[in-house]
Parts: C-alpha cells; sequence; structure tokens
C-alpha cells in the first residue's frame, strides 16, 4: 500500500482492502463525494455493505458502521481515503502484518476527525459465511483487544491464521 501510494500522484488516495469494492455503478460519485470530504477532512473511510449468504451481514455491518462512527477508527474493508500529504506526513502505513489500518486510522484520529461518509462500499462476507457470524465476530474483537492491550501484530496475525 506504501508502494502504490508512492506512485501516485492524485492529492487524495483511496485504500480498498482485495475484496471491497466501490459500489458497481457508482464509482465516480463515490469518489466525488471522498473528494468533497477531503477538503474539509484530512481523512475518512465509508460504511460498509457485507455481500454474502449469512442473514447477521446486514446487522454485523451495521455495527461495524457504529462502532467507527463512535471510536474513530477505520478499516480497509470500510475504504480508507486520505490526502496525500497527510498520509505521508504521518508516515503511511506501518510494516506490521495485521491492525495496520487500525494503526494508521490511530495516527490519523489524532491528526483530525475522520470524514465518516454514509455511501457504503462492498466487502465480501465470506469470512461470516464460512466460519460463522459469531464466532468471527469474537475473534475479530479478541484480536483488536489484545492488540489495544499491546500484543504484537506479527504475534496476532499467527494466531488469525490459524483461527481461519
Amino acid at each position: 500500500m506504501n508502494l502504490g501510494a508512492q506512485h501516485a500522484h492524485a492529492p487524495a488516495l483511496l485504500f480498498l482492502h482485495a475484496d471491497t469494492q466501490l459500489p458497481p455503478g457508482e464509482e465516480q460519485h463515490a469518489v466525488a463525494n471522498l473528494q468533497q470530504a477531503l477538503a474539509h477532512r484530512a481523512w475518512g473511510r465509508f460504511d460498509i455493505q457485507l455481500a454474502g449468504r449469512s442473514r447477521w451481514l446486514p446487522v454485523v455491518a451495521g455495527l461495524m458502521n457504529l462502532r467507527s462512527r463512535i471510536s474513530g477508527i477505520a478499516t480497509g474493508d470500510q475504504g480508507i481515503f486520505v490526502r496525500r500529504d497527510t498520509f505521508f506526513a504521518l508516515g503511511g502505513f506501518p510494516d506490521q502484518p495485521l491492525m495496520e489500518d487500525i494503526e494508521l486510522s490511530k495516527r490519523l484520529k489524532a491528526h483530525s476527525p475522520p470524514a465518516c461518509l454514509r455511501q457504503k462500499v462492498i466487502s465480501s462476507g465470506r469470512r461470516w459465511d464460512e466460519f460463522g457470524a459469531w464466532p468471527t465476530i469474537c475473534l475479530m474483537w479478541r484480536l483488536r483487544y489484545r492488540y489495544w492491550r499491546g500484543v504484537s501484530a506479527n504475534q496476532l496475525a499467527k494466531e488469525y491464521r490459524h483461527a481461519r
């Protein structure tokens, strides 16, 4: 992500996880929304919609959006956008295998509050479909809590891969 940002020339950067996309047919509208948001804020994120089979996905997505709105922390699933100069001034993404988006969000939040766009990006719900909604929610919260408590991202990445 840092390498891609170094090669980008636009004043704004958008980071999406590989299984996340802007709403089909609304890409230009989404880009216009993020550009408008960046006129007033240094960074932000979209709300998320999870695509998949589980009936819990709308609930999970709604809770993710609420959590992010309250905490000011965004994930790559939500599409993080940031002014290019701000991204580089804060050191870009940290070199770690997990929670890099959380760490970047923490630094960005200390710089300025995020713009929280209600327009939704669409992300894969396969993790919840494959492993179950509640086990996945518990895993993600456990990893986040442990990261917050100081467990290294390297250790958490090993546990995350093992749990999947």
